[in-house]
């Protein structure tokens, strides 16, 4: 059995800069790949999945929600794809062949997704480009949705349903949140 080693959330917002950047220098679909994880907190195995058309309205345009089967059930799930998240898949659909691209993560050589290891690849060796130390991998890129999402005041009950947590103190414990740590959010109602 494959021993899964834990990685970490990325926590510094300059470090999630440089790791865009150098993404985007090496390909646009990497760049993708990275930006579509922090900003929606998918698993790489739904993220591979993603087919073009799936994020494409009928007049091809890309819509504000992805929706899909959560990973062996039949329960739907929906995602909100924010502004960077369609800047990002826009620049990437407009430099490839969209008849020719299946998946948005697809292979170079096949009609098929990249695999997890080379997605792995992809964002470990380009955090260790950018010298981020630490334990970065794919499913880093979640961790780092939820890490964020928390620190601006998003219930940890909301990021608990969104990772399809058992409790509250799993899903801070895959945020790599301890009780001691001080996240201070500021909830301001403004009535």
């Amino acid at each position: 059995m494959i021993k899964l080693e834990k990685v970490e959330a990325i926590r510094d917002l300059e470090q999630i800069s440089s790791l865009k950047k150098v993404l985007k220098q090496h390909s646009e679909r990497d760049y993708l790949l990275f930006v579509l994880g922090i900003n929606t907190g998918l698993k790489i195995s739904e993220l591979l999945l993603i087919k073009v058309k799936d994020l494409l309205d009928e007049e091809g345009k890309i819509k504000e929600f992805y929706h899909y089967s959560e990973e062996g059930t039949e329960r739907r799930k929906s995602v909100f794809l924010n502004n960077k998240v369609k800047q990002a898949v826009q620049s990437f659909l407009d430099q490839v062949n969209q008849e020719d691209q299946v998946y948005l993560f697809q292979s170079r050589k096949f009609k098929q997704p990249i695999t997890r290891q080379q997605a792995y690849r992809i964002i470990h060796d380009a955090a260790v480009m950018v010298g981020i130390e630490g334990k970065i991998g794919t499913n880093s890129m979640a961790k780092t949705f939820g890490y964020h999402a928390f620190k601006q005041g998003v219930s940890i009950a909301l990021l608990q349903k969104h990772f399809n947590h058992s409790t509250p103190s799993e899903t801070l414990k895959f945020l790599g949140i301890n009780k001691e740590d001080a996240i201070t959010t500021q909830i301001d109602v403004n009535l």
